[in-house]
């Protein structure tokens, strides 16, 4: 294949980069217009999301730019189009007002509907790679109070502490919450998050659950139950992972079936999420041994007997009556990772900075997947996972080669290749 000039090069990165700021200036020059009437969807399917276009991925497209990497250049420009989340991790309730209304007034300008995580529960991340988190449970009120007082009745969509629910301080180890105390303020914590956020008419809120590959789904369902998701609209799987979307869709059904069974369901099933079938094991299936008897989570071929399970003890509950979800599809174009067998002792932590994943289903409200309110780039692709080592002992990423960037700070090299083999392929926003 014949090289490109510099000229032509050249050409071809500024027409990608002028695209890409068309979009944005088209998006910020939109007449806003008056907003619909709250109705019984969450999030319409012709919700449109809002594209900072000063986000990491812009920048790095002029940086490419500047260094004559046209393809790089060109996929940056393309990933600065799409809707992305904005986390807000930290600060005063004075200082997360403020921003949190800056981009709620940026978002309501163009008419689009802005994504946010509210993610500073305190304990946060069992106070490993990305630990933090407010200093107490008053703190974490008046900050979630701020907060909300920001969106005022703006449209917005708020993913509920990830990990939040999945991670409680009874299991960040022996010592950490021998008495269940923290667990339990946990508990009331989330609840007041999703309370105090859904109280705002146009917000829709959705507590985070973890993902396919970690709490059974009986397990899942109690604690959005204990955690107030009867308050909110439902609640976010697969934050910052890997796993196709479609296993989460899977999982996500499940756990919304399950806590229909144990709080609306058969009068003897009342408060027993315990009962239903998971991803790791159904009754429905012979359990006999033989493979393809017994239900595997890596397995996807297997859940067919907790579907079965699920047709016999639930059957099909009203539409109406089931918690809705959103799945995080910003890296998990080619599924989870996976390393060579016996490369690794201990954990190679395979959610952390999976080396050669790609971008995954492209933001949207039109799922067509009935109880999937939106595919959303939760997790902003190309920030770290933090310093993941694969438990070798030592400070290396030894897929990197490298000591990887600290939690949520932008990594070229890997956005690039997230951008590089994104599935399905790349293309700009509309």
């Amino acid at each position: 294949m014949t090289p490109r000039s510099p000229r032509r090069r050249a050409a071809a990165i500024a027409a990608a980069l002028t695209a890409c700021a068309a979009l944005t200036a088209t998006h910020a020059q939109a007449t806003p217009t008056p907003s619909p009437s709250p109705s019984r969807e969450a999030i319409p399917p012709a919700t449109k999301f809002y594209v900072d276009p000063h986000s990491n991925a812009a920048k790095q497209a002029f940086v490419d730019f500047r260094n004559g990497d046209t393809e790089n250049a060109v996929n940056m420009a393309k990933l600065a189009s799409w809707p992305q989340a904005e986390w807000f991790t930290e600060g005063t309730p004075t200082e997360v007002r403020s921003k949190v209304s800056g981009l709620v007034r940026r978002a309501r300008a163009v008419n689009r509907t802005p994504v946010l995580v509210a993610y500073n529960i305190p304990g946060r991340d069992c106070a490993q790679y990305s630990s933090g988190g407010a200093a107490s449970s008053a703190a974490y009120r008046q900050w979630i109070d701020a907060f909300a007082a920001a969106i005022g009745d703006s449209k917005a969509v708020v993913v509920v502490e990830p990990d939040g629910t999945a991670l409680l301080p009874r299991e960040c180890g022996p010592t950490v919450d021998p008495t269940g105390e923290r667990t339990a303020a946990r508990i009331a914590d989330l609840q007041y998050a999703v309370r105090t956020l859904k109280a705002k008419p146009r917000t829709a809120v959705y507590l985070d659950a973890g993902n396919v590959q970690w709490r059974s789904v009986g397990e899942m369902a109690q604690r959005l139950l204990d955690a107030g998701v009867r308050y909110g609209d439902g609640f976010a799987l697969n934050v910052s992972n890997y796993h196709p979307t479609d296993h989460n869709a899977k999982y996500g059904t499940w756990t919304a079936k399950c806590m229909w069974f144990a709080t609306e369901g058969p009068e003897q099933a009342r408060g027993h999420t315990d009962w239903c079938a998971s991803q790791y094991y159904s009754s429905a299936a012979p359990n006999d041994g033989t493979p393809g008897n017994s239900v595997s989570s890596t397995d996807p071929t297997t859940w067919r007997w907790t579907d079965a399970w699920f047709d016999q003890n639930v059957g099909n509950p009203p539409a109406d009556k089931l918690r809705h979800f959103v799945i995080d599809t910003g890296r998990n174009g080619l599924g989870a990772w996976a390393p060579e067998p016996g490369k690794y002792s201990g954990d190679p932590e395979p959610w952390c900075n999976a080396p050669g994943r790609g971008l995954g289903p492209r933001p949207t409200a039109n799922t067509g997947v009935p109880l999937v309110d939106a595919y959303l780039w939760i997790k902003i692709p190309g920030e770290s996972d933090g310093s993941c080592t694969r438990n070798t002992g030592g400070t290396i990423d030894p897929e990197y080669g490298i000591v990887d960037p600290a939690a949520g700070v932008w990594w070229p090299d890997q956005v690039h290749t997230l951008a590089r083999n994104a599935a399905p392929r790349l293309t700009f926003g509309r």
